[in-house]
């Protein structure tokens, strides 16, 4: 079992910038794919951006390249996702992805969730 928690969602405006932290728990964190979806209200859970274990290659949907970094400190068991340049079409609901399902770019029905954090960008 692993648990996540995420945090640092928010208010902000157009062109602002924030940090999301995704705190996991458990002693495997290490060699586990970690990734952020998102839910927009009226729309499917979407791909966002994930990082593999120690090698740290990275990997992000096409709407946020350029715009958003993923990362993660193995000795903290944490996973971040900044996030400049936002957009209201990035206002959704943000999760905490940890794979079990093979794939680095989507989701499984065995991957671990965090309880989400909600990113508002306002015009």
């Amino acid at each position: 079992q692993v648990q996540l928690v995420e945090s640092g969602g928010g208010l902000v405006q157009t062109g602002g910038s924030l940090r999301l932290s995704c705190a996991a728990s458990g002693r495997t964190f290490a060699g586990l794919v970690m990734g952020w979806f998102r839910q927009a209200p009226g729309k499917e859970r979407e791909f966002v951006a994930s990082i593999t274990g120690r090698s740290m290659l990275t990997y992000y949907a096409d709407s946020v390249k350029g715009r958003f970094t993923i990362s993660r400190d193995n000795a903290k068991n944490t996973v971040y996702l900044q996030m400049n340049s936002l957009r209201p079409e990035d206002t959704a609901v943000y999760y905490c992805n940890a794979d079990r399902g093979g794939t680095v770019t989507a989701a499984s029905p065995l991957d671990y969730w965090g309880q989400g954090t909600q990113v508002t960008v306002s015009s």
